[in-house]
């Protein structure tokens, strides 16, 4: 009778042991398998621009994964910050031989250079992609007084009525725009809209977003639209 009664107990411990280390190994299986680039779009990084273009990428993906900011402001200040020193400016001109073209997060780390376009994007898809809403989320045109050029930034509204904080390549401290007399916004956009912008908020709803050409063709070459 007790040696019946051990095989039952041992046979359970058995079965609670297996099912936890089924349950371990599912979890490391589900974390490995949580990639934002295929591994031949990395090998292809690599082998084209060098290890320091497969390094970006790396990073760009841990940044993404292994987010554990418990604000929008943590996130905001970590993406703004990683662009900010990952990648050079360089204008479109010199890198992509065209007068105007918008990089996709992957194109831009990769090459490791992009114009303000390429900043802004980069830092929007990303955000996205750490789960803050796109409704809080703008691309905005604005002239920059002091380089008396266009430029774009992104901004973020913490609610809708909210004077967005601006995240910028060209200063990378993140600033409420009432503090960006530098800057003078035009319009601003996201995936779902297009705004014609008052002096420091959203401005005036216009219409949808594909209406701009640019950012019809670079949602062409994002995988599904979102992150790459």
């Amino acid at each position: 009778m007790k040696t019946s009664l051990r095989s039952r107990l041992y046979i359970a411990f058995l079965f609670v042991i297996i099912i936890t280390l089924l349950f371990v190994a599912g979890s490391v299986s589900a974390k490995n398998s949580l990639q934002l680039i295929d591994q031949e779009t990395l090998a292809e990084a690599g082998k084209k621009y060098g290890a320091q273009a497969y390094e970006r990428l790396i990073k760009w993906q841990e940044l993404i994964r292994e987010d554990r900011s418990k604000t929008d402001m943590e996130k905001l200040t970590k993406v703004n910050d990683f662009f900010n020193n990952q990648v050079a400016f360089v204008s479109d001109a010199q890198h992509y031989k065209q007068e105007d073209y918008w990089a996709t997060p992957v194109e831009f780390l990769a090459t490791g250079g992009g114009d303000c376009e390429d900043f802004s994007l980069a830092k929007y898809f990303t955000l996205k992609a750490m789960g803050i809403e796109e409704k809080k989320l703008n691309l905005t045109y604005v002239k920059a007084l002091e380089l008396n050029e266009a430029h774009m930034v992104m901004t973020y509204f913490k609610t809708p009525d909210a004077e967005p904080l601006v995240l910028d390549n060209l200063k990378s401290a993140i600033k409420p725009a009432s503090q960006r007399t530098d800057l003078l916004p035009v319009y601003s956009f996201n995936g779902t809209g297009l705004w014609l912008a008052k002096q420091r908020g959203r401005g005036k709803y216009v219409g949808r977003s594909d209406r701009l050409k640019r950012w019809q063709e670079l949602q062409k070459r994002m995988p599904d639209g979102s992150n790459g």
